[in-house]
């Protein structure tokens, strides 16, 4: 354990379980306060017992795709801080799989509400905190399928190239802030989501589930999967103080990634 994220202030979309709780529970060892919402009631149930024990740790419902509802978790944030040193825009869906004549636009609509609309309610509103922080960071988590695209899940992809075109818009926007943005690309994460589209694609293609699990493995140079871990210690460390020349960039966590298919 070390302090490099000591009085920081962080707040976490859909921060319950995979990537968003890894990176939690990594900022709560370094010395961090983390607000984190989701959706899930059966996550925040889940996690409560650590809000309990860990009085840096403030869990909230919130659906993110609501403004509403957004603009009600920033009150209440606002009552515990009027500071934030970080927002990490963590939310987002896999989305359907399958070719673009198959998909629906209520399929579509949903996916860029939750993967992309759901950024601007929470960068409009934590913008001014970190303002009053006079500086802070914003990660984006956006996926190897914003740089390359990916068969199959076309909504998604669009959802992720259009997140990293807001990370590098914002950078130029607020760098004078010295408010840095930079955008987080993870590879084929190891859990639930990942369990879901393997068993979709696996389905569309009508083939086995663990010959699709191998083809993912198989797309990263290293031969692995990445972990959830893997993508809260790059948060980490755009957080901290080691990363305050770092911004406008977007980060492949991945293994080395070479396609998507």
């Amino acid at each position: 354990m070390n302090n490099t994220l000591k009085n920081k202030k962080i707040l976490i979309s859909a921060g319950a379980s995979g990537i968003g709780w890894a990176t939690a529970k990594l900022c709560l060892g370094k010395g961090a306060t983390v607000f984190l919402c989701d959706i899930e009631q059966k996550y925040l149930r889940k996690i409560k017992k650590h809000s309990q024990i860990n009085k840096k740790l403030f869990i909230y419902h919130c659906d993110a795709s609501s403004e509403g509802d957004v603009f009600q978790l920033f009150k209440k944030i606002s009552k515990k801080t009027k500071k934030l040193d970080c927002l990490i825009n963590n939310v987002g869906v896999a989305g359907p799989t399958g070719t673009i004549e198959k998909l629906s636009s209520m399929h579509w609509e949903k996916t860029l509400k939750i993967n992309v609309i759901s950024h601007f309610y929470f960068t409009k509103l934590a913008i001014p905190m970190l303002k009053k922080n006079k500086g802070g960071s914003i990660i984006n988590m956006s996926s190897g399928a914003g740089i390359m695209g990916f068969p199959l899940r076309s909504p998604y992809a669009a959802s992720k190239w259009a997140v990293i075109g807001i990370t590098k818009t914002l950078a130029m926007e607020l760098g004078k802030f010295k408010i840095r943005v930079n955008a987080i690309c993870p590879g084929t994460i190891k859990g639930d989501r990942m369990v879901r589209v393997i068993r979709d694609k696996a389905r569309f293609l009508k083939i086995s589930k663990k010959s699709i699990e191998k083809e993912f493995i198989s797309m990263a140079s290293i031969n692995s999967w990445v972990y959830e871990e893997d993508i809260g210690y790059m948060c980490s460390f755009l957080i901290s103080d080691d990363a305050r020349r770092i911004s406008g960039q977007v980060i492949g966590v991945d293994g080395n990634a070479t396609r998507l298919d």
